[in-house]
């Protein structure tokens, strides 16, 4: 690893920080959320939690970009702690690939780097926004993205062939639920009432296969942990509405062990 490939997330991160003060919405929207979140009652330590939640943001993309330097097929087990995982999430992520997964998370840890990461153990398929832009869209699967990863635009919905894609892939399927929606279902996140998708809800029902939920949160350059509970199976016995909150309940906790490496500027609860 040479030296900017070491210092890239915290250039990045000293970046974000120094601005931070600059950008008085997005701190005021952070700051609301964590102490309404209950994460502390504490508004200089909400303040605290916010901007160094908004350096790791920058400084998760700059270290994420670098991904494709430092981590290779060959060593990429070496970058990865486990040691939060539940053992049998951890096989059923890293050493199933012949069963199709579901892997919901959301915008907590370092979501970006993970996706290309993960993709050394198995096919991934990622939920996400594609650029308007057609040359930052191209740079970005160019640069950024890597191996075999594809993304789906979250504008334009599963079609036959994304799922015929998982299906034959024994792909994980990679969904962040703490998304913004203006419809889904009327639940709570972090104990805050939340209207939630439930895209991933319904794929468990629909097909049965397991889920598993949970983060992957730095905790050093180039080196990440999983944070996450037992894998789950769809529940009729809670039906739709209570497994869709027993996934958000699950994202909950592992944002509170690490609540500042959580996204809290963005407008989750609307």
């Amino acid at each position: 690893m040479n030296w900017i490939d070491r210092h890239a997330y915290d250039w990045g991160s000293a970046f974000a920080r120094a601005f931070y003060p600059l950008f008085r919405k997005r701190r005021r929207i952070a700051v609301d959320n964590i102490l309404k979140a209950g994460i502390t009652e504490d508004p200089k330590e909400a303040d605290r939690i916010a901007r160094t939640a908004w350096g790791h943001l920058i400084g998760h993309i700059c270290e994420a970009l670098r991904v494709p330097h430092v981590i290779t097929r060959e060593n990429w087990r070496e970058h990865l702690d486990v040691s939060e995982g539940h053992p049998d999430a951890v096989k059923l992520l890293l050493d199933t690939p012949d069963t199709p997964i579901l892997l919901v998370s959301a915008h907590h840890g370092v979501w970006e780097a993970a996706t290309n990461l993960l993709s050394f153990a198995r096919p991934m398929i990622a939920i996400a926004r594609v650029m308007n832009n057609r040359l930052v869209a191209g740079w970005m699967k160019k640069h950024h993205f890597r191996g075999p990863v594809t993304i789906i635009d979250k504008n334009h919905g599963f079609t036959s062939a994304v799922i015929r894609q998982w299906f034959d892939e024994k792909a994980a399927m990679t969904i962040l639920m703490d998304q913004h929606t203006a419809r889904g279902l009327p639940l709570t996140f972090l104990g805050r009432p939340a209207k939630t998708f439930t895209t991933a809800t319904r794929l468990a029902q629909r097909y049965g296969y397991p889920i598993v939920v949970g983060s992957f949160v730095r905790v050093a350059p180039f080196r990440y942990r999983l944070v996450g509970g037992t894998p789950l199976r769809y529940s009729e016995e809670l039906g739709r509405e209570g497994f869709t909150q027993l996934l958000n309940d699950r994202l909950g906790e592992a944002v509170r062990r690490y609540p500042e490496q959580y996204l809290w500027s963005h407008r989750r609860w609307r």
